[in-house]
C-alpha cells in the first residue's frame, strides 16, 4: 500500500487518519491546514476541555528516532505564533483553555499506528 506514496500523500493521509482520530475522541475539527502568513497548524479542533492546536507527523516505517523530535522548538515556536494569529482573528477560540497537541501516523505495510500525545508542549512566552 505504501509502495510509491509520496511524502506529501503520507502527510495527507496521516492528517485524515489523526483528524478520524481525534474526532473518535469527541474533538470537533475547527480548520485544516490553517495558514496565517507562512505560519501553519495542521489541525485545529475544539474539545470538551478547550480548543487544541495540533501537529500531524506521518512517517513511514521503519524509523530511526522518535516522530516527536521531528517538532523541535522552531517549529513550536512557529505554530505558537500561528495560533496566536488565530485566536487573535477568530471567535471560535474566545475564553477557551489552549492545548499544543501531537499525534503520529507511523505507516508499516499494512498497518497505520496512530498516536496522541495531548498537551505535548506548553509555550513559553518571553
Amino acid at each position: 500500500m505504501m509502495a510509491g506514496m509520496t511524502k506529501k500523500q503520507c502527510g495527507a493521509l496521516g492528517e485524515k487518519l489523526a483528524g478520524q482520530h481525534l474526532e473518535g475522541l469527541g474533538h470537533t475539527i475547527l480548520e485544516r491546514n490553517y495558514r496565517a502568513g507562512h505560519l501553519e497548524v495542521d489541525l485545529i479542533t475544539k474539545a470538551a476541555d478547550g480548543l487544541h492546536f495540533v501537529e500531524v507527523k506521518s512517517l513511514i516505517a521503519p524509523i530511526a528516532e522518535d516522530p516527536i523530535s521531528k517538532v523541535d522548538s522552531a517549529k513550536r515556536r512557529r505554530i505558537t505564533s500561528a495560533a496566536l494569529h488565530y485566536l487573535n482573528c477568530e471567535e471560535a477560540g474566545s475564553g477557551l483553555e489552549v492545548f499544543f497537541d501531537i499525534v503520529t501516523v507511523i505507516f508499516e505495510g499494512d498497518t497505520r499506528t496512530v498516536t496522541y500525545y495531548p498537551s505535548a508542549w506548553i509555550p513559553m512566552y518571553t
